[in-house]
């Protein structure tokens, strides 16, 4: 089983963004990195997502200046050794198995 990199820009999103973390630490598919960039955010995104990385060993938190969602998602890419990627705005919530059914359909269809 691949492991996929799901990668969370964030700005500013501390009204959303633990409804989004939880989506994705309980997703049915485990073999996840689950990669958050915290673009320059003045709120407490920083926070919530420190909080989250002390209990999911697969968080891990990229903190910058802000440079803006496409500078952040490229920094990420690069930072990645994963053969799958799949963005997530820090809005979203995804079923719980979102990540498994897009694999398998990657998987059956090449």
């Amino acid at each position: 089983m691949d492991k996929i990199s799901i990668i969370v820009p964030i700005y500013n999103g501390e009204k959303y963004l633990e409804r989004c973390i939880n989506s994705l630490i309980n997703q049915t598919y485990l073999n996840l990195e689950l990669i958050f960039i915290n673009d320059g955010s003045i709120d407490n995104s920083l926070f919530i997502l420190e909080k989250f990385k002390k209990i999911d060993k697969r968080i891990k938190i990229i903190d910058k200046k802000n440079t803006g969602v496409s500078d952040s998602k490229n920094i990420v890419i690069k930072k990645s050794s994963e053969k799958y990627i799949c963005f997530c705005d820090c809005d979203d919530i995804y079923e719980s198995n979102y990540i498994e059914k897009m694999y398998d359909i990657m998987i059956k269809y090449s």
